[in-house]
């Protein structure tokens, strides 16, 4: 009788194809790197075929490795979507979620909720990626990401989770002796901060009540990628920015900054929880993204109660 295949052996060489690295594999599936090396090596042996090149600073696929690798990778992928499929159906939420979120908002608005959820699905556990660029999902291996803008069209599922004010400010020292804009095109003659991942590089966009709409590039000393950082230039009193209120909210109401272009709007942003396309999805990941509606929403419910 014929041997079965060695899945175990192929799905471990294509995790160290896709990652580069017999540790980052090993790392990724919770194994050694002694288990992880050991059952390339029993894939090898069994074919043949040296399937890396190895030195203490690079790994690199040989020829039977490059032919191999495809097929791998797509055994992998397949074995993961069966048992996603699986535990789609599973009553009880288990397993990893890869989650992607802006930093900030992360720190500010998700960490400090995901205790609840952890205690609420003790046998989900959460991969928790902050970084303010944009991660392909499908490529970077990842379950659901939140993202905080007006979402272009992609083949993305997305769900809004809860809108995003934005207010363009200053602080009352920069006001004092610079003067206060009152039309956007007033920014061109002022120091402002930019913004490295806004989905329009480096252009704000307003409008008003009797339909006039204005696009400016302002410019200034301090561009930043994470929209936190610019915070402490602006209430030294240095510059303009165009912030989230999550970020400047609570300068805001201590004084520290002001909103100004009162009357102007900009397009309203909101918090989507992206995920690839495509279904069922995991039960865990269907669990988060109800919680993290719920809760968002519940904070929206709230704020307007209070201004009520």
């Amino acid at each position: 009788m014929a041997k079965l295949p060695d899945f175990e052996g192929l799905a471990i060489f294509a995790k160290v194809v896709e990652l580069r690295s017999f540790a980052a594999a090993a790392n990724e599936l919770a194994l050694s790197k002694a288990t992880v090396s050991k059952a390339v090596s029993r894939l090898e042996e069994r074919l043949g075929a040296r399937l890396f090149n190895r030195t203490s600073r690079r790994l690199a696929l040989t020829d039977a490795g490059q032919k191999l690798s495809g097929r791998a990778q797509r055994l992998l992928a397949d074995g993961e979507a069966t048992e996603n499929e699986a535990l789609a159906q599973s009553v009880s939420p288990r397993g990893l979620v890869r989650l992607a979120v802006p930093m900030t908002f992360g720190v500010k608005a998700v960490a400090p909720i995901l205790p609840e959820f952890l205690k609420t699905y003790p046998d989900v556990s959460i991969d928790l990626h902050l970084s303010d660029a944009t991660v392909d999902l499908i490529g970077e291996g990842f379950d659901a990401a939140l993202r905080i803008a007006r979402l272009p069209d992609s083949s993305l599922i997305a769900r809004r989770l809860c809108a995003v004010p934005r207010h363009t400010v200053a602080a009352p020292s920069y006001l004092k002796r610079y003067g206060r804009p009152t039309h956007p095109m007033h920014l061109a003659q002022h120091t402002c901060f930019g913004y490295a991942y806004l989905s329009t590089a480096d252009v704000w966009h307003y409008s008003n009540a009797a339909g006039e709409q204005v696009s400016v590039r302002p410019a200034g000393q301090l561009r930043v990628n994470n929209g936190e950082a610019v915070l402490p230039a602006v209430i030294a009193g240095l510059g303009i920015a165009d912030l989230p209120d999550f970020i400047v909210g609570d300068a805001i109401r201590s004084g520290d900054a002001e909103v100004i272009l009162k009357g102007w709007s900009q397009p309203e942003g909101a918090v989507h929880l992206v995920m690839p396309p495509g279904g069922p999805r995991p039960a865990r990941v269907e669990a988060l993204g109800d919680f993290l509606a719920e809760r968002f929403g519940a904070s929206k419910r709230q704020r307007s109660s209070r201004r009520g």
